[in-house]
């Protein structure tokens, strides 16, 4: 099958939206489908208004039906709401094609830490993009719940995975730093709520990887904090495992790739009772949830990180892939 993924986050980002649907196309292909992303960077591109990091695609319409029609799709996917996904959405609904769409990004919460507008507007719009769609796959049940409340439609579970041959126990020497040395990895924006983990009173060190527009300003307003900028591969799986427990502040994630690559290194979570931690940590044994994320912290240290990795085995990109292909819409 010729599958398109048409796709506003791509490389050179480093988030959670970019590495699944990287690790997806590699596994989808590996299953003997044919896969073709369509990605900002095919096209004139502009920085995204307060994160420039994001590049938007100027004016994707006027290119996009052409390399569709080239490619001659079996089934199209698209995978986000930005300028690319609304031009691929207008294009299946003039020739009345079916496509399915993915919910990775709350921006409804995402817009209102930066602009203050009101959720339920923000959610109107989303309801809006993702109403004609076949199948709108979410990650966890509790966002699959929390979306049907809101009064989505025609929603199916689309998993994640985790790489358990880069991501494992290791040496915890990388850092000369007081133990136990607390650990967070994302992106450096508001709506992460990295400074909830920041002004944390913890003892020992805190470890930040990542990068991000907020990064000059948390690094000045908390200079005892080790800030390490991003890292891919082998260095991002040391940063892990140095660590001894992974505190996770975010609100607003759908899922939390993050949380399963602290668990397969052997490293366990503390976070607040949210979708995402919800759903991979709650009742595993693997972490604490708590409204109070310096209790979640403290408690989190005692787990045994056999049991953190133990759980992470049991997700696999895969699984996942398999659950994509599934979910597809296919017309020819």
């Amino acid at each position: 099958m010729r599958i398109l993924i048409v796709t506003d986050a791509w490389a050179p980002q480093i988030n959670g939206v970019v590495r699944t649907l990287t690790r997806t196309r590699q596994e989808v292909e590996a299953l003997g489908h044919e896969v073709r992303i369509i990605s900002p960077d095919l096209f004139a591109n502009l920085p995204c208004p307060t994160y420039p990091e994001i590049r938007l695609a100027v004016l994707p319409g006027r290119r996009l039906p052409g390399m569709i029609d080239a490619f001659q799709p079996c089934a199209i996917h698209i995978a986000t709401e930005g300028p690319l996904g609304q031009a691929a959405r207008r294009y299946c609904i003039k020739r009345r094609l079916p496509f399915t769409t993915a919910y990775h990004t709350r921006f409804p919460e995402y817009i209102k830490a930066r602009t203050k507008i009101p959720v339920g507007a923000t959610y109107r719009l989303m309801r809006r993009f993702h109403r004609p769609a076949a199948g709108v796959m979410v990650a966890t049940g509790s966002m699959e719940r929390e979306l049907a409340g809101r009064g989505f439609r025609n929603l199916r579970r689309w998993t994640r995975g985790v790489d358990t041959e880069l991501f494992r126990p290791r040496d915890k020497d990388l850092f000369d730093l007081p133990r136990p040395l607390h650990l967070y990895v994302g992106r450096l924006a508001v709506e992460k709520n990295v400074e909830d983990f920041l002004r944390l009173d913890l003892p020992g060190s805190k470890l930040v990887v990542g990068d991000g527009p907020q990064l000059p300003e948390l690094r000045r307003k908390y200079p005892e904090a080790r800030f390490v900028g991003a890292k891919v591969g082998e260095e991002l799986a040391a940063h892990y495992a140095a660590a001894d427990v992974f505190v996770f502040p975010s609100r607003t994630d759908t899922f939390g790739l993050v949380l399963l690559e602290a668990l397969a290194s052997g490293v366990p979570v503390a976070a607040y009772p949210v979708p995402g931690p919800l759903d991979i940590v709650d009742g595993t044994g693997v972490g604490v949830l708590d409204t109070d994320l310096a209790t979640a912290a403290r408690q989190a240290i005692t787990i045994s990180p056999e049991r953190c990795r133990e759980v992470a085995l049991q997700y696999s990109w895969r699984a996942s892939a398999e659950q994509f292909v599934h979910n597809l819409q296919p017309f020819c």
